[in-house]
């Protein structure tokens, strides 16, 4: 399955600009999706310690992105001790040993064995060590948010009913695909990321709803009254309809965004209620 990333147009001049303000963001600027205006890392954490979910998004391969996603973490489990973290990089069927890695019961190596971190997510593990170490060493609840990793592949090459009946235990109960500015988004990638044996945009459009889907299933169901700060891609959360409005459709609680992007590209305000520029 591709990667959605937030993707943009490289630009010659530095900064970020922004489509809708006509104006460029140098990087290190936090800027509100709502307002249109910077913002400072105390305003930014008070406003996201209101809500009940906070997701983080990121590069994959951006270690300042992870930086930000630490420093997030950090700032919101000083505020609420009982925070828990669900994560894209894992799928539901490790939960076991999240367990035990959040009760301080594994070793790195073990937990990389463990997890197929190389079979499975495969980007260093140096680029999430630090998150990961934060959430052990402070006993924080840890839940896997995927699905198994090979089944959006099977979907976007021949559709759910090319799923065994065990692969099909894994799906989430409801797969709204009816969100035409979604399917607009997702139809772009995938005309910008052409792949033998994927030349069904149906079939590759369901996978994308079925991946996020069965991730905001499961953040609704591992919330059990705490607040929970989401780690995913930001394709899965930019402009709100990957895993957050579907998540919010089952929770019905109050949210925020937050959508790290490295210049020179290009946004609009509606990425995230927060942007924060990185270089």
């Amino acid at each position: 399955m591709v990667a959605l990333g937030l993707l943009g147009c490289a630009l010659s001049s530095k900064g970020l600009y922004i489509m809708d303000l006509n104006m460029r963001f140098p990087a290190g600027t936090i800027l509100s999706g709502r307002t249109g205006r910077p913002v400072d890392f105390e305003t930014l954490v008070a406003d996201l310690a209101r809500v009940r979910i906070v997701y983080v998004g990121e590069a994959h391969t951006d270690p300042v992105h992870h930086g930000i996603q630490l420093k997030i973490l950090k700032a919101l489990f000083q505020r609420h001790p009982d925070l828990r973290v669900g994560m894209e990089m894992f799928d539901h069927t490790y939960q076991e040993v999240l367990n035990l890695w959040s009760a301080g019961a594994l070793e790195e190596d073990a937990f990389l064995e463990k997890t197929h971190w190389y079979a499975n997510w495969r980007y260093d593990f140096d680029l999430y060590r630090d998150i990961l170490l934060f959430i052990r060493d402070n006993r924080i609840p840890l839940y896997g948010l995927n699905i198994p990793f090979h089944l959006p592949a099977k979907i976007a090459i021949g559709g759910i009913d090319s799923l065994s009946p065990e692969e099909k235990r894994h799906l989430p109960r409801k797969i709204d695909t009816t969100n035409p500015a979604h399917r607009a988004y997702v139809e772009k990638v995938f005309k910008s990321h052409r792949i033998p044996g994927r030349e069904n945009f149906e079939y590759f459009y369901t996978a994308q709803c079925v991946w996020e889907e069965a991730m905001a299933e499961r953040i609704a169901s591992n919330l059990n009254g705490h607040p929970m700060v989401v780690l995913a891609g930001n394709g899965h959360i930019i402009k709100k309809f990957g895993i957050p409005d579907r998540a919010f459709r089952r929770t019905r609680l109050p949210f925020r965004t937050l959508c790290p992007v490295a210049v020179p590209s290009r946004a609009e305000l509606s990425f995230a209620d927060f942007l924060w520029i990185t270089p």
